[in-house]
């Protein structure tokens, strides 16, 4: 179970990577403006700020990259860093775009879920 929990961790972790590169380098790019559903001059206006959540997202991605890596507070760093995955997800899905709550909560979601069911002990 700790390895189904580490590879969900691990695929989150990814997501956010992509979601930084979506936000920070594809912002006003084809791909960002069809991923987002963009006009080209909104995505100009709000470029700076895209930019900042990309970033945001690559912390998170390297916080559970952190957990994953430190086995003495690994667990905890799993929980605290799918907790806020989880809180900003639904805060986006609830504030901006629903499909923010499976792209983003739902997985993270089902890492927190995978993580506490494997428990505190260290995987045999």
């Amino acid at each position: 179970m700790h390895i189904v929990g580490n590879v969900v961790v691990a695929l989150v972790a990814l997501a956010h990577v992509y979601f930084l590169a979506l936000e920070m380098f594809f912002w006003t790019k084809p791909l960002g403006l069809r991923t987002f559903g963009m006009t080209q001059d909104f995505a100009n206006a709000t470029a700076v700020l895209a930019a900042n959540q990309g970033l945001y997202n690559g912390f998170l991605a390297a916080g559970l990259v952190w957990a994953l890596l430190d086995a003495r507070r690994g667990f905890a760093l799993k929980l605290f860093f799918l907790a806020c995955i989880i809180i900003a997800g639904v805060y986006g899905g609830v504030t901006a775009k629903t499909t923010i709550l499976y792209v983003q909560a739902l997985p993270a979601a089902v890492g927190l879920l995978v993580v506490v069911l494997a428990g505190r002990s260290p995987p045999r």
